[in-house]
């Protein structure tokens, strides 16, 4: 039998033998095209080459491409676990022909494959065609042999495939496989073909026409082949099995969660061993991709399936954090195929277990919660959605997590009441994909690159350029001129001037000619990859499309820029090197002024680990070592020991950038980077860390200094030290001795300053409440009463003063009222052999409400209040005699 794995590299061979080009799988991120949420099929990567806006060197190709369907459009998670073939992560096997072959050899490439290479009897397979698509239906008739009843026409949009209302387009035909009389379900087109007797495993995409409106098609001049194949299904059928999940690799994830569990993998629980089958290897590959759980976007979906597997861990009885411990056995059976599994597995593993620990905190409080409400329900009632929604915001319930808790009791979910409970944060939340509305936004710039071409980039090796003047966009619109005092959007051939990316800012600087034109540019932005567009104000002359102008880039600026960016490449291995591999860069910001380094990791830095980062980073910039940049492919790159940021696209040639080695270890970081960089370490200066803290879960942030700007934070530090060494008549190395000797200084006067408030206190010598000035005390129906007004004593000293008059009377209450600032802070104490008459609590809020506060607490010997009005500090203590007076005669 077949592996996995071994099915995987024979589809992969097969078509590298039939001139393939074998292309990698592209991220779970797609980079090129905004209205995905995460790749959902093999030819997201190539979508720009079927519609010619990218030119590869190669016309035919195939690939293993990962793929999610969690959120949006195609959303499969409900489902993940309760049937045979629903996953949120799985594997498309395609093989793709850009304008070279076409429905003659796709159908034979795919016919020999499945019949001869794989072996499927043809009795078994079945085919379905666009109704009109009499090619298509002859070819399969003549190619494969087979019999016109297993050729379906389908009239449905089911066999005919658009990229969207506009655009490639074209009909489908779909192989089928007949699992057997066993198992229900017809032929597809059938009335019974929802079942499960014949499954599809493959769709060829025919892809020749061109929708140029609503009502018109025509031809493409070089039609293409799109197809995709659900490497699971394929497995299942090679593997004699009906459900995806028996197939050896998914089966060896259950047969993990069941040893980590004690479980068995079936039975009644194994619909929890499925889904955390399937979620760990989604949430895996999502977080090796540079996907983070948060509660937006990506992230939020990301969450929503590591807390459905979480659960479902719950439900299988693990007390402690179980998915983590499961990522050995996934990177075991796939880590081979996907080395960014093993590249990123100290990270996976990370967040899984941070995630979990954290909802585990209120996953039982939840699951109560829900008990309590669903007892209350009839036989088969919904839950309100007010509920639901109180999941969600208190406990952190996705609503598809409590509607798949409910499912098990044959109940659903009011989702409107949901939604109405949701409305208001809905209009105040931040949508992390925006789809429709970024490509809307980008209209412009495509219109006018497909116009004007390409920047050609100079900015590496000179600050200074000429260019001529493509494009001017001024108030959201194409302009052919533009006056002195006009902002503008300017696009030219070319540039010195660097277009905002990977975390650096754009530059800025200024464009002039001999004709006294001067624009003063304020930013420059990289718009589609390869369109330069430079922000700025015309000050003098007017600009017309077509000038010739010459383009200076702020050097000053330029250098800061440069040194703050290639700081923050020696601050990333830095930080490797002292927490380990799994840090990688979460995002970044290069501002002349300043750095910002956000990365992945679980927990604070200690001050140590910051002292030690620090001072790698400035010992590689004192070697002064040469800033190598190489240009090579993106795979050799990493072979070569590059750093790739997980998820980022990168062309077919890349930028390799290594700084900071010395003679015993060769370089320091080597790194795929875009941006500018110092031409030696040197350039960079110093190197300040200002602060590090947390930005997300599992990603912290470092601020940082360099050269002017470290130089400017060391003199301001010396300046402050030297103001408090002058005040404290010291010198600056002496100055912890001598604020150390200052704040013990300090305490003992404190200290005696309490001593003598308790002793004046005691003695009555700070004025005494009700009258009594100076007497110690005075009886009140048969009980002393030592009351007193002081003024400047801190509050949290009344009690110990309290405890010190209640031993000085024996038996009695005390009552002290302390003023300070305006307002009144009031303790009383009863000794114990009168507690039983009266209580401390009743006397001092009686003394409260006279200073117009809202009551007091305590015990019933000693309690203690406050109020603002300081002035009726007086009528306090005679509103606690006059209670005490009206408790002592009631007992």
């Amino acid at each position: 039998m077949s592996t996995t794995n071994e099915i995987r590299s024979s589809f992969l061979d097969y078509f590298r033998k039939n001139g393939h080009e074998i292309v990698p799988s592209s991220p779970l991120v797609p980079r090129n095209d905004p209205t995905l949420l995460f790749t959902n099929a093999g030819m997201v990567q190539f979508k720009n080459v079927f519609t010619g806006q990218e030119k590869r060197d190669y016309a035919r190709a195939a690939t293993a491409q990962k793929c999610v369907r969690a959120g949006g459009k195609h959303n499969d998670l409900e489902n993940v676990g309760y049937t045979a073939r629903h996953h949120t992560f799985f594997e498309m096997l395609g093989n793709f022909s850009f304008g070279d072959y076409f429905k003659e050899r796709a159908i034979e490439l795919a016919w020999n494959l499945i019949t001869r290479e794989f072996g499927l009897p043809k009795e078994k397979l079945w085919v379905t065609v666009f109704h009109t698509d009499d090619e298509a239906f002859g070819l399969w008739k003549r190619i494969a042999g087979l019999p016109e009843e297993r050729i379906v026409r389908i009239p449905t949009s089911d066999n005919f495939w658009a990229m969207g209302d506009t655009g490639p387009c074209g009909p489908c035909s779909e192989i089928f496989y007949d699992h057997g009389p066993s198992i229900a379900g017809g032929p597809p087109g059938s009335a019974d073909a929802d079942g499960d007797r014949y499954i599809e495993i493959w769709n060829l995409v025919f892809m020749q026409f061109e929708q140029v409106t609503k009502e018109e098609r025509i031809a493409l001049p070089r039609p293409s082949i799109d197809t995709g194949m659900g490497l699971e299904r394929l497995t299942a059928v090679l593997q004699g099995k009906h459900d995806n999940y028996d197939i050896d690799l998914i089966r060896a994830l259950i047969q993990a969660s069941a040893d980590a569990t004690n479980v068995a993998p079936d039975g009644p629980q194994a619909v929890s061993h499925r889904v955390i089958a399937d979620h760990l290897r989604s949430s895996s590959f999502l977080i090796a991709d540079g996907v983070l759980p948060s509660n937006e976007g990506r992230g939020y979906v990301l969450r929503r399936i590591m807390r459905r597997a979480m659960r479902h861990a719950h439900k299988l009885g693990a007390t402690d954090p179980l998915m983590w411990r499961l990522v050995p056995a996934l990177v075991q059976q796939m880590g081979q195929a996907y080395p960014e599994l093993v590249r990123a597995q100290a990270i996976i593993t990370e967040t899984l277990k941070l995630e979990e620990t954290r909802f585990r905190a209120t996953l039982e409080r939840g699951l109560r919660l829900l008990e309590e409400e669903t007892v209350r329900l009839g036989s088969g009632q919904s839950l309100a959605g007010d509920v639901a929604f109180r999941l969600y915001d208190t406990y952190g319930f996705p609503l598809d997590l409590t509607q798949d808790i409910l499912r098990g009791q044959g109940r659903k979910v009011d989702t409107d009441g949901f939604e109405r409970a949701m409305e208001e944060q809905r209009a105040a939340a931040r949508r992390a994909w925006s789809g429709s509305g970024e490509a809307a936004t980008e209209k412009l710039w495509f219109e006018i690159k497909e116009k004007v071409g390409a920047t050609e980039f100079f900015g590496y090796s000179t600050e200074m350029a000429e260019g001529v003047v493509k494009a001017i966009v001024k108030d959201g619109k194409p302009v052919d001129r533009a006056k002195p005092g006009e902002a503008v959007l300017l696009v030219a051939n070319q540039t010195p001037f660097y277009g905002e990316s990977g975390g650096q800012m754009g530059d800025s600087g200024i464009w002039f000619n001999a004709s006294g034109l001067e624009i003063a540019i304020i930013d420059t932005q990289k718009k589609l990859g390869d369109l330069w567009v430079h922000s700025g104000k015309v000050v003098r002359g007017e600009v017309k499309l077509g000038d010739a102008v010459e383009m200076r880039v702020d050097g000053e600026r330029r250098n800061a820029l440069r040194a703050n960016h290639s700081a923050t490449h020696l601050l990333h291995e830095a930080l490797r090197r002292r927490l380990g591999d799994h840090v990688t860069q979460k995002g970044s910001l290069v501002a002349p002024e300043r750095l910002r380094f956000d990365f992945s990791h679980p927990k604070p830095l200690t001050r140590e680990d910051l002292e030690v980062i620090e001072a790698e980073v400035n010992r590689r910039i004192r070697h002064n070592a040469e800033v190598e940049t190489v240009l090579m492919t993106p795979e050799n790159a990493v072979k070569a020991g590059a750093l790739a940021l997980f998820g980022e696209k990168y062309g077919e040639e890349v930028r390799v950038v290594s700084m900071g080695g010395e003679e015993d270890d060769g370089h320091f970081s080597t790194e795929l980077c875009g941006g500018t960089h110092v031409r030696r370490t040197g350039d960079i200066g110093a190197f300040k860390i200002l602060s590090e803290s947390a930005v997300a879960s599992g990603v912290r942030r470092i601020e940082a200094l360099t050269g002017v700007g470290a130089e400017k934070h060391f003199r301001e530090q010396d300046a402050l030290v030297a103001e408090a060494a002058s005040l404290l008549k010291t010198q600056p190395a002496e100055l912890p001795g001598r604020i150390a000797s200052l704040v013990e200084e300090r305490r003992r006067l404190e200290r005696e300053l309490t001593e003598a408030r308790k002793a004046a206190a005691l003695g009555g010598g700070l004025g005494g409440g009700a009258g009594q000035a100076s007497s110690p005390h005075r009886e009140v129906a048969g009980i002393k009463l030592a009351s007193r007004l002081l003024d400047g004593v801190p509050a949290k000293e009344l009690k110990g003063m309290v405890d010190e008059m209640k031993k000085q009377i024996g038996s009695g209450v005390v009552a002290l009222l302390a003023r300070e600032e305006g307002r009144a802070s009031l303790v009383v104490g009863v000794t114990a052999d009168l507690t039983g008459r009266v209580n401390a609590v009743d006397l001092v809020k009686a003394g409260s409400k006279a200073l117009g506060g809202q009551g007091g607490g305590g015990r019933p010997d000693m309690a203690q209040a406050g109020g603002p009005n300081a002035a009726a500090a007086e009528a306090a203590l005679a509103a606690i005699e006059q209670e005490l007076a009206n408790r002592a005669r009631a007992a």
